[in-house]
């Protein structure tokens, strides 16, 4: 399902950019005398959508992330426990030096956690009820430590800046592609035909497949990273413990929107093939690199 709303929504970006250009006569900025594309201007074009819509999601992760799954902020604590995860997050913060970023609750019962946000000082890290419920506090404790790292790690922006320059080159040598299509196959000698805008597509759809292996090997990177500072934060022992839990109740299903999952804590069971296409790293390796450090 998750494959199929991605290549879903890459097919409604390739409609959207194209009606844009045309709406806006950017497509004879893009021809060379009529016949030729001019990969300048592509490249440039290409530029500034794929990287700023990678930008604008950064800029409105909090707020997507909020409504996407019921975060309630933490304002002012309203039990221990809310009282107990302010303060530990307020203390993780400090050892990261980042600034105090807002904290919240979701409704889940499923066992996660996430962070997101355009800047390491102005950040929001979430954890779901059934965690805080069930884990011990040292586990909680580490799953926090987990997400402080990322925000410390500045994961956000280095991410969206690696999908920002692929989204760039799948548009570029997408369009390339249906040109020569349009040309070589369609003999179309003028203009942009059916021939450009079918191949477009079609190439968006197949090399998206493909840049999407990058990026999730780059999430799958940070993982380990984020493993690594939540051991310095809040030590080894109790992040290699709250690995373990997380591990033993893999059972119950992800429960963070597909945009949210990279930056989670965990993420659901794969098979191989899928493995490919996961932002998180099986947790016996994690737990294995852990160990090993």
């Amino acid at each position: 399902m998750r494959i199929l709303l991605f290549l879903l929504t890459n097919m409604a970006v390739v409609i959207v950019v194209g009606v844009v250009w045309r709406l806006l006569g950017f497509e004879s900025f893009l021809e060379a005398n009529g016949v030729g594309l001019d990969f300048n201007a592509l490249l440039v074009f290409c530029g500034l959508f794929g990287m700023g819509g990678s930008l604008f999601s950064l800029f409105i992760s909090k707020w997507m992330a909020k409504r996407g799954t019921r975060t309630r902020i933490i304002e002012t604590p309203s039990n221990r426990d809310e009282e107990w995860l302010v303060n530990t997050v307020r203390q993780l913060a400090d050892q990261a030096g980042i600034g105090m970023p807002e904290v919240g609750i979701f409704p889940s019962e499923a066992p996660n956690a996430f962070a997101t946000g355009w800047n390491r000082n102005n950040a929001l890290v979430a954890v779901s009820s059934g965690m805080l419920q069930r884990f011990k506090p040292e586990e909680v404790r580490a799953v926090m430590a987990h997400e402080i790292g990322h925000v410390a790690n500045g994961d956000m922006v280095t991410l969206t800046l690696v999908q920002g320059v692929v989204n760039t080159f799948v548009m570029f040598f997408a369009r390339i592609i249906g040109h020569t299509i349009d040309r070589v196959v369609f003999k179309n000698e003028r203009g942009l035909g059916i021939g450009y805008w079918v191949g477009t597509i079609v190439a968006e759809i197949l090399l998206s497949i493909l840049a999407s292996m990058i990026v999730m090997w780059f999430s799958r990177y940070r993982e380990y990273r984020a493993d690594a500072a939540g051991a310095d934060l809040a030590g080894k022992h109790h992040m290699t413990a709250a690995l373990r839990r997380l591990q033993a109740e893999m059972d119950s299903p992800s429960d963070l929107p597909g945009e949210l999952t990279a930056f989670g804590i965990r993420s659901g069971k794969s098979s191989n093939i899928r493995q490919l296409f996961s932002s998180h790293p099986p947790l016996d390796k994690r737990i294995e690199a852990l160990q090993n450090r």
